[in-house]
């Protein structure tokens, strides 16, 4: 069935921003009240890292002004030296080398199969030397963490799990993020929960939580209205260097009334997706891979790779979804996607990863909000197979 671009949803606005949240920010704006600090307890900020840390079953939580500061502040906690080498998945955000660039370290990329998660036995083979760990479950796909957690522990290397996309997805029914040392996660606005930009950390080490609290920008006192980690905080006051990563109480008031949504959007995220995967999955030319056993995500996208196409044929692809109203983007055909890792050219030459490459030049990235209903995630799914068959059938007809 043909479709065309006018029968497509939006799949770029996130979901209103609940009521709730408004009568916050009408109160905040009225009082002016608008820094985490200046209210002697229970700010907006203080009340999501409590609420956010119950959530996810943690002990601790700093709320921060975005996910790659979460990042950077994890490896400062971890007080990583100079020079430290950090594993990292070549499948991620450009976000994340650079957070290990601007923290003094070295980026180390690690080798991503064809079903977007890391390679354990060239993770096994560069973790001799490294550091530190960072898993970035990128869009969302676990990797094997049980592996990952049995070599780092073995070599003594701290893990920080990079959740920027895993919000609400269990690993052997464990959160996402509560797995390594520090779990970063992200509140821009095409993630679970939104507030235009905005991250946290969620960590069980009293010690990283405060050195983290006090680099964020936890400055003379203000530490001690982190009330159970003021003892914590006390010992590094005045010896560690301040950052402003701080959170401000207007993000909180958007995201707190959001976190009781999660559920629900973590439900019909995974019915999408699936629902779509499903389709795709009956298109010879289209495969979404499968997650791995011990996974339960939580998807707000989508991923699929393209099954014997050309360059040329990845490109129309490109082209007749847009036609038909579908936004799909291969990520390594873009020169500027900052997904593909030889387009981080602040790291100098890139590495020979040819399983990285070969995955990222046929692997494709969609929209597809948890918001959607059934229905329209039909009509993505038809549209994609459409696209598909309008590139391809007229190659095999010609081989025929």
């Amino acid at each position: 069935m043909a479709h065309s671009a006018d029968t497509m949803p939006n799949v770029y606005d996130a979901e209103p921003i609940p009521a709730e949240a408004m009568a916050e920010i009408e109160r905040l704006l009225g009082s002016g009240d608008l820094f985490r600090y200046t209210a002697p307890s229970d700010a907006p900020v203080a009340l999501l890292e409590r609420e956010f840390a119950d959530l996810l079953g943690a002990k601790y939580a700093l709320a921060v002004s975005s996910c790659s500061s979460a990042l950077f502040l994890s490896l400062k906690a971890l007080d990583m030296p100079r020079g430290a080498r950090v594993l990292i998945p070549a499948f991620t955000f450009a976000a994340v080398p650079s957070a290990i660039v601007h923290a003094d370290c070295v980026p180390v990329l690690v080798e991503v199969a064809e079903n977007y998660r890391i390679d354990i036995e060239d993770f096994a083979a560069k973790l001799p030397g490294a550091d530190a760990v960072i898993i970035s479950h990128m869009r969302g796909h676990t990797s094997d963490m049980d592996a990952i957690l049995d070599l780092a522990e073995a070599a003594g290397i701290p893990v920080v799990e990079d959740a920027a996309h895993s919000l609400g997805t269990t690993w052997n029914g464990r959160n996402i993020g509560t797995l390594g040392k520090i779990g970063c996660f992200s509140f821009q606005s095409y993630k679970m929960v939104n507030a235009g930009e905005g991250g946290i950390l969620v960590t069980e080490d009293a010690d990283l939580a405060a050195r983290a609290i006090i680099m964020s920008g936890a400055y003379e006192h203000n530490w001690r209205k982190h009330q159970a980690l003021a003892g914590a905080c006390e010992r590094w006051q005045n010896k560690l260097p301040l950052f402003n990563m701080r959170m401000q109480n207007l993000s909180a008031a958007v995201i707190r009334p959001q976190l009781p949504e999660l559920a629900r959007r973590v439900r019909d995220g995974r019915r999408n997706h699936d629902l779509v995967a499903a389709r795709l999955n009956n298109c010879q030319w289209l495969r979404v891979p499968d997650a791995l056993p011990p996974e339960v995500r939580a998807p707000d996208s989508l991923q699929f790779s393209l099954q014997g196409f050309t360059d040329d044929e990845a490109r129309a692809l490109e082209g007749e979804a847009k036609a038909r109203g579908v936004g799909v983007q291969v990520f390594g055909l873009n020169r500027d996607n900052a997904r593909a890792f030889w387009n981080w050219q602040f790291l100098g030459q890139p590495p020979e990863l040819p399983r990285t490459r070969d995955m990222l030049m046929r692997a494709c990235d969609t929209r597809l909000p948890a918001r959607l209903t059934p229905e329209e995630c039909s009509r993505i799914a038809e549209a994609i197979i459409d696209a598909a068959e309008a590139v391809k059938a007229p190659a095999q007809a010609l081989a025929g």
